[in-house]
Order: C-alpha cells, then sequence, then structure tokens
C-alpha cells in the first residue's frame, strides 16, 4: 500500500514504519496517525514492528494545521482529532499482539513522545530527548501521556515533565526508567532493528500475550493478575512454539520458532 506520510518496509518479519515528514520534524497530522494505524491493521505476518522516524526527528508532535478541514478550530478541532486519530492509534498500539520496538533519533514531543513511549522496548540515539510542551501553549497532554508517565516513571516525575515542559535528554530518560536503553546516534537503526529481529524470531503467542498482561496488570488487583496469567499460560501453552520450546529443552537444542 502506498502512504504519504509514512514509509512501510517489510526486513525479514520485521514490519519497519518509517515516520515520513523530515521537513516538518515529522510532525503527526491526523493522516499520519490514520496511515500508522492501516500499517498496524496490515502486519501481514510480521511478528514485530520498528517505529522510528526520518531525518534528524522522531517526531516533534501533531501538526493540526495540516489536517485540511479548516471549518473547525480551537480546542473543538483539537478533540476531533484526538477522538478519530490519535486516540485510535494509540489503543491500536496498545493491543497489538506482535512486541513493538521505537527508535527515537532527535525529538520525540507531544504526540510523538506518546507514540515513542508506546514501544515495548524504547531505544533512543544519545541526542534524542522527550518533550511534554503543551503547557508552554496552554494545553494539556493527551495520546495517553499522563495514563503512560504516571506509572512509567511515577507521579513526581510526570507532574515535572508535563507542568514545566522541559526537555527530557536520553541519559536522563534511561536513568528514570522512562526507555530501555540509549545508543549512539550512528548506532541507533541497527541496534534496534537487532532488537526488533530477535523479538520476531521469538514465540510470537507468548510476547504478545505478555505485552497485553503487562498492560492489564497496571489496572487490576493481585487476584485478577493471577487470573489473567492463567488464562494466558492457556492460550501460550497451546501454541505451537510452546510444544516446540518443550522439545527442544528434552533434546538440549536451541527451540525455533515459528510464530504460531
Amino acid at each position: 500500500m502506498d502512504y504519504e506520510t509514512i514509509r512501510v518496509e517489510r526486513i525479514g518479519d520485521v514490519l519497519k514504519i518509517v515516520l515520513n515528514r523530515p521537513e516538518r520534524l515529522n510532525a503527526c497530522p491526523p493522516n499520519m496517525a490514520n496511515e500508522i494505524g492501516e500499517a498496524l491493521n496490515d502486519l501481514d505476518g510480521a511478528r514485530a514492528v520498528l517505529i522510528t522516524g526520518e531525518g534528524r526527528a522522531f517526531c516533534s508532535g501533531a501538526d493540526l494545521a495540516a489536517r485540511g478541514d479548516r471549518s473547525i478550530s480551537g480546542g473543538r478541532a483539537a478533540y476531533s482529532s484526538l477522538m478519530t486519530a490519535y486516540n485510535p492509534l494509540m489503543l491500536s498500539l496498545s493491543r497489538l499482539a506482535v512486541p513493538v520496538v521505537t527508535a527515537v533519533n532527535g525529538p520525540a514531543a507531544g504526540i510523538g513522545c506518546s507514540i515513542a513511549l508506546a514501544g515495548d522496548f524504547v531505544v533512543a540515539g544519545r541526542s534524542a530527548y522527550f518533550l511534554q510542551a503543551f503547557v508552554n501553549i496552554g494545553l494539556v497532554p493527551d495520546g495517553g501521556s499522563s495514563w503512560m508517565l504516571a506509572r512509567l516513571v511515577g507521579k513526581a516525575r510526570a507532574t515535572e515533565m508535563m507542568m514545566l515542559g522541559e526537555k527530557i535528554g536520553a541519559e536522563k530518560a534511561e536513568s528514570w526508567g522512562m526507555i530501555y536503553k540509549v545508543v549512539d546516534d550512528s548506532a541507533l537503526q541497527d541496534e534496534a532493528l537487532a532488537l526488533a529481529t530477535r523479538l520476531a524470531a521469538g514465540p510470537s503467542v507468548s510476547l504478545g500475550t505478555m505485552r497485553q498482561n503487562i498492560a492489564r496488570a497496571l489496572e487490576v488487583d493481585l487476584a485478577t493478575a493471577l487470573q489473567i496469567e492463567a488464562e494466558g499460560q492457556w492460550k501460550a501453552g497451546d501454541s505451537e512454539d510452546a510444544a516446540e520450546g518443550g522439545l527442544a529443552f528434552l533434546e538440549k537444542r536451541k527451540p525455533v520458532f515459528k510464530g504460531r
């Protein structure tokens, strides 16, 4: 499928989505959010997803000026774009059945910060930074950022990011536990792809169930989490990969997972 604002590549079992508006630092208009969602809905057997940005930015935030519909403005326009484009994208990312790696090059601001942090593994170049600048223009964080940040770094640091609106550099984000890893800018794409490739070679049913269980565990009590885990173990245990894993263990060899 041809897209206007993103580029999609298939690298082995990895689906790579590149935000492709470098002249706008990959600012994300509603149609870009919709196109990312379309790409996620068409995995075509891919067993991991890698998301990054073209050029010197991951994503500089929303770009409502590019939405095309100028009949509405202000808060109503923002609400409409969130409900029809950005929020559905964030839900699609959260519900995906395969692992997601994000390779953050340069700024990840606003909705770009939310997309970046939606990865199961967030790998950032040393020059990257994360920014919630809504306060600087009299708006509030969106795209699930208040939900994600409070859970990733706690209330105090989430409040710092959102109410002060200051950049959080990659190394600080790593020290906070907000992201997985910081690497040199020159190594970012290779390291992120290697990680996505490793995940794509894993037991897909198991990995997909893990990411969904982790998300649900943030919302429920222990008894419910135990039930969710038991149901997930049933699902994973019936997979071909679980059978292969058990056989490989008995035969003292490395398992060959097929993603089913």
